[in-house]
């Protein structure tokens, strides 16, 4: 939905739907990770937090010690309960961090 409410609005700021879909607690910290180049859209770094993010998107995100990618099914139009917002994506994949790397190298055989 736009600002005034009149229309449903096919895209919306990267930072507001970040923040909608609570993979940041707040707005202003999405648009710093934005600003450091942390998030991709389509595979490409994108530092603007006003990047306009549409339904089926792939992002790629920092979550913790993880990185995850996913895909925008809907852009919601407000900040809801834990359960609301993840009908906003569906996850693809979750990146093996280095942790995750060193785990598996130690589980093979020399």
């Amino acid at each position: 939905m736009t600002d005034d409410g009149s229309r449903p609005a096919d895209a919306v700021r990267l930072d507001k739907w970040l923040w909608r879909a609570r993979f940041f607690k707040s707005r202003s910290l999405a648009a710093k990770t934005c600003a450091l180049g942390r998030v991709r859209v389509g595979g490409n770094v994108v530092r603007k937090a006003h990047y306009a993010v549409r339904v089926g998107d792939v992002l790629t995100i920092p979550s913790g010690h993880r990185i995850r990618v996913v895909r925008v099914d809907s852009l919601g139009v407000r900040r809801g309960p834990p359960a609301e917002a993840r009908t906003l994506y569906s996850e693809i994949e979750a990146a093996p961090t280095g942790e995750d790397l060193q785990e598996a190298d130690h589980g093979r055989a020399p």
